[in-house]
């Protein structure tokens, strides 16, 4: 069993998408539990995030980095910095931009160096990029072709319930269900 806190912000929803896709994922992995938090409520779950298994950070990347409000959620944190209550915690990260790159590696680089300051271990995805000849991906996983995390891209003018594309969320609830069992195994090795 593992508990995993995914913290994250969406501007139009389709992060927060993603952000669901990878709770499904966590709890696919049997006796897990996840709990989504929208940055702008992270003020009263300091105490959740703190006693997590692991914390799965998502942002949309604008103009080839994090949100604004995931950056003040990143600096909120400083708070506890010195007391590092995060620290042997799993982390990974998921992002998403109305673009095919839009620079989402910065994102999800920024997100990792972000977890190794407060002494976590990140986990990346384990999937190989899914390839086609034709530009249909046709239900492969990571069609954007990522490692360190989750990547979506979602066309702009498509509300959230049409995009980021199924591929995309499979992806991320990949990331999750990893994440999970990741975590799980951890809690079971002697202290």
């Amino acid at each position: 069993m593992s508990n995993v806190v995914v913290v994250y912000h969406s501007g139009y929803g389709h992060t927060r998408v993603m952000a669901e896709a990878v709770a499904a994922g966590v709890e696919r992995h049997l006796g897990s539990t996840c709990q989504l938090i929208p940055v702008e409520e992270v003020e009263a779950h300091w105490e959740r995030l703190h006693n997590a298994d692991a914390i799965i950070f998502g942002a949309p990347t604008y103009m080839g980095s994090a949100s604004a409000a995931f950056k003040a959620f990143m600096e909120a944190t400083a708070a506890f910095y010195l007391t590092r209550p995060w620290r042997d915690k799993l982390a990974a990260g998921f992002t998403n931009s109305g673009s095919l790159c839009g620079d989402k590696l910065n994102t999800l680089l920024q997100m990792a160096v972000f977890a190794a300051q407060h002494s976590m271990i990140w986990v990346g995805l384990d999937l190989l990029p899914a390839r086609s000849s034709t530009g249909a991906f046709n239900g492969q996983m990571n069609r954007l072709g990522s490692s360190l995390g989750a990547m979506a891209q979602s066309n702009v003018e498509q509300s959230p319930n049409d995009a980021p594309p199924p591929e995309d969320r499979c992806t991320a609830a990949h990331l999750g269900e990893r994440v999970a069992r990741l975590a799980d195994r951890m809690n079971q090795l002697p202290v």
